[in-house]
């Protein structure tokens, strides 16, 4: 029986990878690198870096460095400027809180999560967050939820992980978590054979839960 629900942050609770990938661009469109959508898409989908095509054309890694930092201010920007918000996730948040523990497993950094959530209610629902700096290896590692699962001092089969990318997926599966995956157009190339479910919306998560009971 699930008792313990994980949720990744981008794409699943807000709408940010969209600005993410946006930033990317920008920062390395100054260098003289243009990063197409699809090329972004399969480095999302294995966890790799958007930096991997300036590197291979040489660009000097103190360039890199400082186009980076650029990056990050570009996103801060965007989040928040541009609507990020998805409809419905607080009452799905608030009908699960009543009988699950919840906790959200991000790769994101904590400065960007705080800037995301300072004037959102999502985390109130959520027995903490875990960012990017906070353990060992990033998604697609398993050390991302197998953190989370320690938090709640919780068995595998207890636990529900909750994504929209294929390293998220890949996460959970080497972690030997559960994972459901809720559709995004954003990700939609991504490969998504392991998870144990599919759903089209957060909002369609209560009656999964629910189904799993019987």
């Amino acid at each position: 029986m699930k008792k313990f629900l994980l949720f990744d942050n981008d794409g699943v609770l807000v709408e940010t990878e969209k600005w993410y990938y946006e930033a990317n661009k920008k920062a390395l469109k100054e260098i003289d690198v243009e990063l197409e959508f699809d090329v972004y898409m399969e480095i999302m989908a294995r966890g790799g870096t958007a930096w991997e095509a300036a590197q291979k054309l040489g660009r000097p890694k103190e360039l890199i460095d400082e186009q980076r930092r650029r990056r990050d201010a570009y996103y801060q920007e965007f989040l928040l400027s541009e609507h990020i918000e998805i409809e419905g996730v607080l009452d799905v948040l608030e009908e699960l809180s009543r009988e699950y523990r919840m906790g959200i497993v991000t790769t994101a950094r904590r400065v960007d999560f705080n800037l995301i959530h300072s004037q959102r209610e999502i985390v109130k629902y959520m027995d903490f967050s875990l960012c990017v700096e906070e353990y060992p290896r990033a998604k697609p590692y398993a050390d991302p939820y197998l953190a989370g699962m320690k938090k709640f001092g919780a068995l595998q089969r207890e636990c529900l992980v909750i994504e929209d990318s294929q390293r998220g997926l890949q996460a959970a599966v080497n972690a030997g978590i559960e994972c459901a995956v809720v559709d995004n157009t954003f990700t939609a190339t991504h490969d998504f054979s392991g998870a144990a479910f599919r759903i089209k919306a957060l909002k369609e998560l209560p009656l999964l839960l629910k189904s799993l009971k019987k």
